[in-house]
């Protein structure tokens, strides 16, 4: 048996609560809330920029028969950028979780909850196709 383990612990059906001065197991370095917010805002400010090309470049590719479309690669880029800062934000966000105020723990998580609604959209809107 795991030293860590206890007879009464296997014995004890009672719910253990924890200790109200318990601290977390992980403390974040310093700044850490910081670079969180600093990373989301980026993701969520990327995500936007790519909306006005994205828009252009379906109405491009509707309207004129030139294949050349500028708009696209435009739009694909920022959002690729935005996710890549959704997920920095994302990974210290969770690892810190306990440790971090509610706001940033919301404003860390919010980027790739939004990529992650809009690959259910899009897969939604594939099948309904």
């Amino acid at each position: 048996m795991s030293p860590d383990l206890e007879r009464e612990d296997w014995d004890s059906s009672g719910v253990h609560l924890p200790r109200s001065n318990a601290q977390p197991a992980l403390t974040p370095p310093f700044g850490t809330s910081q670079r969180i917010r600093n990373r989301a805002i980026w993701a969520v400010a990327l995500f936007t920029a790519s909306v006005p090309p994205a828009i252009v470049a379906l109405g491009v590719a509707e309207v004129t028969q030139d294949q050349i479309n500028v708009a696209l690669p435009l739009a694909v880029g920022f959002w690729l950028i935005g996710l890549l800062c959704a997920l920095w934000a994302a990974f210290p966000t969770l690892r810190y979780w306990e440790a971090l105020p509610q706001t940033t723990r919301w404003l860390g998580a919010l980027p790739m909850l939004s990529v992650s609604l809009f690959f259910t959209a899009a897969l939604i809107a594939a099948l309904f196709a």
